[in-house]
């Protein structure tokens, strides 16, 4: 089993969990993911899998039907399926930021509601805050939920919903006036939706429509899409917390744990892409000897190996920052970053490894090259990372006086 990215002080749960997933992803992901990827499409089979081991819900509490698990338990599944296949991740992973807000934030009727059946895998989360004409910058959304009555009437075009069409609830993050004066800090304004819908492409429900999967170099597989709202309506029990204004503060809650989820995520692909670079340099000769026999491959894979084993240690660190109760910003940021940077690294290193035969769609690594630089720009780039991080530090170590 893999030597790489071990973990000190599991309980015995845990590590029953992740030899479990570990044995489904080794037989049920890795040798279909090259197939499945290279035609684009949603890993059906998959995914009742993973709603039998009850991954769907790993952290959502006992008393809704999950396995109340920690956030490290989940992030070292979701590095584990990385590891097979980086799309298959994904898809639990907008599902499980959706029912973390709700187990943090939801009222009392929305968790009996929603829970127990996203726990079972019958109801599937996209998390929608993302529009087309901003990336990071959330303050500058425009979409927009107007109060009418005992319902909100919704307007606007989102972008960039991971399980657009296969999700059967969105949180949608949108602007509401109510309650919050002109001039009103613009993150002080927003409100979260809980919208309803069938899954599928086209009008989903009255007023709400998912026009298709957006073609992307990697990352396939999972659909990628846009939400457009025309005058959507909603109760206003589906506000989420049932209050408006709390919007901001709820999506940022949900990408916090969301940054250890991509970190993991870099975490897996970085160690399938180690993998396949140490086994093929000992299966390819050259001068006589296994490639894996020359100084400049054992120098790479050194490098290699050590980004793996940092990459993990800080994305570890990070999960039980955040399970002991403690703010994870920082940390969160920084395994984000670095894990995502170093995948990308390991990465192109193991194709490197690979020379020509690397370049072919026959061999796993040229999806693994495409997978990767998704992993820059998911849940904020590189340069929204180190502004966060940045911040922190100078409220750390500011100088008193």
């Amino acid at each position: 089993m893999a030597r790489l990215a071990q973990t000190e002080g599991l309980t015995d749960i845990q590590r029953e969990i992740l030899s479990t997933v570990r044995d489904f992803v080794d037989k049920e992901i890795i040798p279909v993911a090259t197939e499945l990827e290279h035609k684009d499409e949603y890993p059906t089979q998959i995914v009742e899998g993973l709603k039998e081991l009850g991954v769907f819900g790993l952290m959502i509490p006992e008393e809704y039907g999950g396995l109340g698990e920690s956030l490290l338990t989940y992030a070292l599944t979701v590095e584990e399926i990385a590891r097979g296949w980086m799309s298959v991740s994904g898809i639990i992973n907008t599902h499980f930021i959706v029912a973390y807000m709700l187990k943090q934030h939801g009222t009392q009727e929305q968790k009996d509601y929603f829970l127990p059946r996203m726990a079972a895998g019958e109801i599937r989360g996209a998390f929608s805050m993302s529009e087309p004409a901003l990336g990071s910058d959330v303050s500058a959304i425009s979409s927009k939920g107007v109060r009418d009555g005992e319902e909100y009437v919704l307007n606007g075009q989102k972008m960039w919903l991971t399980n657009g069409g296969s999700s059967t609830l969105a949180a949608v993050l949108c602007k509401t006036d109510e309650g919050h004066p002109e001039g009103t800090a613009p993150h002080k304004s927003m409100t979260t939706f809980l919208v309803e819908k069938e899954p599928g492409f086209g009008e989903v429900r009255p007023g709400l429509t998912i026009p298709g999967k957006i073609e992307k170099m990697g990352y396939k597989g999972v659909d990628t899409t846009e939400l457009i709202m025309q005058d959507l309506r909603i109760p206003a029990n589906r506000v989420l917390g049932g209050e408006t204004g709390r919007g901001f503060y709820h999506m940022m809650d949900g990408v916090e744990v969301g940054r250890v989820n991509v970190a993991a995520r870099g975490c897996g692909v970085a160690q399938r892409a180690f993998e396949l670079g140490v086994d093929y340099a000992q299966q390819r000769h050259t001068f006589g000897k296994p490639i894996a026999k020359h100084q400049a491959i054992q120098f790479k894979l050194a490098e290699m190996a050590t980004k793996v084993e940092a990459a993990h240690a800080m994305m570890v660190n990070a999960a039980r920052k955040k399970d002991s109760g403690q703010r994870n910003d920082l940390e969160a940021g920084m395994a984000k970053y670095l894990a995502s940077e170093y995948c990308k690294e390991v990465v192109e290193d193991a194709f490197r490894i690979h020379g020509g035969y690397g370049f072919s769609k026959e061999y796993e690594i040229e999806r693994l090259y495409r997978e990767a630089p998704m992993l820059l720009i998911g849940e904020g780039t590189a340069e929204i990372q180190k502004m966060i991080i940045g911040r922190r530090l100078l409220e750390e170590y500011r100088i008193q006086g």
